[in-house]
């Protein structure tokens, strides 16, 4: 029950977001870049949407929320043992220092 509660809000949350974002989106696009580049045109609503999915896909893409990757890094980091997780702190700590 509380997962179904927790996908449906998500859907709502996103469902939500979107056209707020292409409004966002189209206001940025027709104060900033139609004032910076003389062959600018203004952006209506539709084409707002189609460069948000547009961006999203060519810089974002469609991965999914990060905290799904530090959960399994955080079970691998549980599942080493004392001198695996001493080695490893090591190799950071060396990889952090390179740079002079």
């Amino acid at each position: 029950m509380r997962f179904k509660v927790f996908v449906l809000s998500r859907a709502v949350l996103f469902l939500a977001a979107v056209p707020f974002l292409a409004f966002i989106v189209m206001l940025l696009w027709n104060a900033v870049a139609t004032s910076a580049f003389t062959a600018a045109r203004p952006l209506d609503y539709v084409h707002a949407l189609g460069l948000l999915v547009l961006s999203r896909i060519l810089f974002g893409g469609f991965r999914g929320t990060p905290g799904w990757h530090r959960r399994r890094q955080w079970e691998k980091w549980q599942a080493m043992t004392p001198e695996e997780r001493e080695s490893f702190r090591g190799r950071m700590g060396a990889a952090r220092c390179t740079r002079e």
